[in-house]
């Protein structure tokens, strides 16, 4: 069945209450934070965010005593929007819960688009994003090549990783040869993983070592499922395949951070289904084909749209083999999805 389109007067009501809904909670928010502020408050000391509920978010102490312990925290007014990851500085109170006073400069942030096309941040600080697809649900380049274009712009380093390799049979396994063939012409790492299984786990683990990771992907490709094999007693929820559609079914309803036992961290976002790049421009998505690094700004024309322009080095590279087809034709796919004024 087809999925209901709103009516404008009905997206708009459905805003008008959201926004009332969320004024109220404020406003109770506020009542609290004055009551815990009336009270004695601990000394300042910083913290990792590693979940964020509506006005109120978890944070992990980082210093003395403290270390390790897990405080739900009131925000003041005056702070800008936190999200799961970031640094912040924050302060005890005498009803067990905490008050944040600072947020601390972010090293990176990861964002994407919300309903209303406003960007928004949705992960701080991480330092690699692992962009997980499998044989199932039916992987696609051009959503891969978003999420790398994402990163690039990001300035977060890529991993590939192919999840349910062992659903790999004769049906798919050219089509997946090509695939990783491709992502591995151009040397971004890749590998090739069985959550349910166990195979290539370890070498995943060493990978991640070190990094706060965030993992990435259309909903279906195990990502939960990852979760649970990585960190034994999380109990992330597992959602299946919709037999109608063969897509994903949404399980991961908060972003939230993870401890590896060997060191790292790794955010747990929710499942989306496409990475809208509508935040970017021509050139950010350029800068986003490794490919095309060597050859922008040798084309005859300088105002080149590398379309069928004479002299485009892009196309003679399409033509000699340097720029693979499939990667043209993502590259195209993502600027006519741009605004009109980018495109």
């Amino acid at each position: 069945m087809a999925k209901r389109q709103l009516t404008r007067r009905q997206s708009w009501r459905i805003e008008k209450i959201q926004e009332e809904r969320a004024a109220r909670a404020a406003k109770r928010e506020s009542r609290a934070l004055e009551e815990l502020e009336g009270g004695d408050l601990g000394p300042e000391q910083t913290g990792l965010v590693i979940a964020h509920f509506g006005v109120q978010v978890e944070v992990e102490a980082l210093d003395g005593d403290q270390a390790g312990q897990i405080t739900r925290c009131h925000l003041r007014a005056n702070l800008p929007s936190l999200v799961t990851g970031d640094r912040v500085v924050w302060r005890t109170g005498n009803q067990g819960t905490g008050v944040i006073v600072a947020q601390l400069p972010r090293r990176s942030e990861l964002c994407r688009p919300d309903m209303r096309g406003i960007l928004k941040p949705v992960a701080a600080n991480v330092d690699q994003i692992v962009i997980v697809f499998a044989p199932l649900p039916h992987p696609h380049a051009n959503l891969i090549d978003r999420y790398l274009v994402a990163a690039e712009h990001a300035g977060i380093r890529p991993l590939l990783l192919l999840n349910k390799a062992d659903l790999v049979d004769d049906e798919n396994s050219a089509m997946l040869d090509d695939l990783l063939g491709m992502y591995r012409q151009l040397d971004y790492p890749l590998l090739e993983v069985s959550a349910r299984q166990g195979g290539g786990m370890d070498e995943l683990k060493a990978r991640l070592d070190g990094h706060i990771s965030v993992f990435v992907g259309q909903s279906g490709v195990g990502k939960s499922s990852l979760v649970n094999s990585l960190l034994p007693g999380v109990d992330t929820r597992v959602g299946a395949l919709s037999e109608l559609t063969g897509k994903g079914t949404h399980t991961t309803t908060t972003a939230r951070l993870f401890h590896f036992p060997g060191g790292g961290e790794l955010i747990d976002s929710p499942g989306i289904r496409e990475f809208g790049l509508g935040h970017v421009s021509r050139e950010d998505v350029e800068a986003g084909f490794i490919e095309f690094h060597d050859l922008l700004g040798t084309c005859r024309f300088r105002d080149c749209k590398h379309d069928r322009e004479p002299g485009c080095a892009l196309l003679k590279a399409l033509d000699d083999g340097r720029v693979h087809p499939q990667r043209m034709a993502s590259y195209r796919h993502i600027l006519a999805s741009l605004p009109g004024d980018e495109y």
